[in-house]
């Protein structure tokens, strides 16, 4: 273990801010360059992190090769165990400090913490380091004769090599957390990279690792800085075997790209524009209540989210009635302060984005019911409901990261399973109505994950991705283990 300054602040108190190192090959180090960090509910700086410049990237690249290639942590699965657990006891002892700096950095609420938000996700090294307990990284496949002889064979499953794992800003612990277990549980020594708005957070990850378990210099590194030109050396570098990243459509793209001229491994979670339907033999409350609700989770900041709202025609009235009463409920304001149900927005740029495909909207012929307004000091915006949305438009097609719900009006079951496909994202969905019809039509929804009647699929042990462009591969579960193996057949002539 590394001896540094740990996060020591007592719990529930507000936590340090300043003075984030990188973690590099087992140190933490500090840099000449700086970019600050701000609270989003109040637009005022929080602190500063270091500005990584794209030669400590390579040196962390360079520092996780030598961690696979020279140690046994690929092939330690005992230390491997003691390691994640060490990590877990760690994430619990400090918990009250990160949720904190979880609060004042990502705009997260309390409740948020004790969900998605970091219980949750520390809950995922726990399970990678019970699974690493039970996992069969053996399969026997048994004998064939060729050529006059009897052939064993069998499979075993190895460590992937040196990832490189880039994280978006909404959800930042869920997200690096989900990355950083499984890499690890499967043998992988990983370069962590933190979104440019919430670096803090990720950092403190990182101080974790160095200073509480025994996990070997340079498999894992943590970097945090403004300049693209770091995340491009991490996708582009001869030294990485594989790139998970999770972010925008757009962005995954052009890592998917960047990927290819080495044929590195990718595993990507990206965007969404879910649909929420809602038959006519649903609970209307139920199905308002949980639209409404979940849309403005987070200020509407999660890839998952349900933003479309598809209603019978017959009933759109009653319907958007519900949910723009539900939306009045909606205390929103200072995450710190209890009782607070959504918290702002991370940056100002993302409010005027969210600000400017409303408008567009309502240009192109929605009807704003509630909402649409900028809500200073910080980054504040009103959940909004906007009905009248035509299913091709922008405001329907395109990921709006914000809390805005949109209303879309169908006739019968077959056209709502249509609009719902209308999507180059496939990653979630809902259903609210009879159990038999309600299943029925989750199962010709092509997405990754679906709520019925409200399920909640989101733990460590489920598996969560998307269909056509919100990604490739699962996170999660076994499956997330998997992502981060590779499969080697032997065979040897049985005498």
């Amino acid at each position: 273990m590394t001896e540094a300054t740990t996060l020591s602040s007592a719990a529930g108190s507000p936590p340090p801010h300043t003075d984030r190192r990188l973690l590099i090959d087992g140190q933490l180090l500090e840099t000449s360059r700086t970019f600050p960090s701000l609270n989003p509910a109040t637009g005022e700086v929080l602190g500063h992190a270091p500005d990584a410049t794209v030669a400590e990237a390579q040196a962390a690249v360079a520092a996780a090769r030598r961690a696979f290639d020279e140690t046994d942590w690929s092939t330690n699965t005992e230390l491997r165990i003691r390691c994640l657990d060490q990590f877990h006891r760690a994430l619990v002892e400090h918990r009250d400090e990160l949720a904190a700096l979880t609060i004042a950095e990502v705009g997260a609420t309390e409740a948020l913490c004790q969900g998605a938000q970091l219980d949750q996700p520390i809950e995922i090294v726990r399970y990678y380091a019970d699974l690493l307990k039970t996992y069969p990284f053996t399969e026997d496949l048994g004998n064939i004769e060729s050529r006059g002889m009897q052939h064993h064979r069998w499979v075993e499953k190895e460590a992937a090599g040196v990832v490189a794992a880039i994280i978006a800003y909404n959800y930042p612990n869920q997200l690096a957390l989900a990355k950083l277990a499984p890499a690890l549980a499967a043998g992988c020594t990983v370069v962590l990279k933190s979104a440019p708005d919430t670096p803090l957070i990720t950092l403190a990850l990182g101080e974790l690792i160095a200073n509480h378990t025994d996990i070997p210099a340079g498999v894992v590194n943590v970097l945090s800085g403004a300049d693209p030109e770091v995340g491009a050396a991490l996708t582009t570098s001869p030294d990485v075997d594989m790139v998970t990243f999770t972010g925008s459509t757009p962005t995954g793209r052009r890592i998917m790209a960047a990927a290819s001229d080495t044929l590195k491994k990718v595993f990507l979670e990206l965007g969404g524009k879910s649909a929420a339907i809602v038959l006519d033999d649903a609970d209307f409350n139920t199905a308002a209540m949980f639209s409404a609700f979940s849309m403005v989770t987070h200020a509407g900041q999660g890839c998952a989210l349900t933003s479309r709202l598809l209603v019978p025609r017959s009933h759109h009235d009653e319907i958007v009635e519900l949910v723009k009463n539900n939306f009045g409920l909606v205390r929103y304001g200072n995450p710190a302060e209890p009782g607070v149900y959504m918290g702002p927005l991370i940056s100002e740029k993302q409010r005027d984005k969210v600000d400017g495909m409303v408008k567009r909207a309502v240009e192109a012929g929605a009807t704003l019911v509630t909402g649409g307004e900028k809500v200073d000091p910080g980054f504040f915006y009103t959940p909004t409901l906007l009905t009248n949305v035509d299913p091709d438009s922008e405001i329907a097609q395109e990921e709006v990261f914000g809390p805005v719900l949109v209303v879309i009006a169908y006739d019968d079951d077959d056209d709502a399973v249509r609009i719902a496909n209308n999507s180059i994202y496939g990653l979630s969905g809902a259903v609210f109505g009879s159990e038999e019809r309600a299943l029925r039509i989750a199962r010709r929804i092509r997405t990754g994950t679906f709520s019925i009647n409200g399920g909640n699929y989101f733990a460590p042990d489920s598996p969560f991705g998307g269909y056509k462009q919100s990604g490739i591969g699962r996170e999660m579960g076994r499956a997330g283990l998997e992502e981060f193996l590779e499969s080697k057949t032997f065979a040897t002539v049985v005498a």
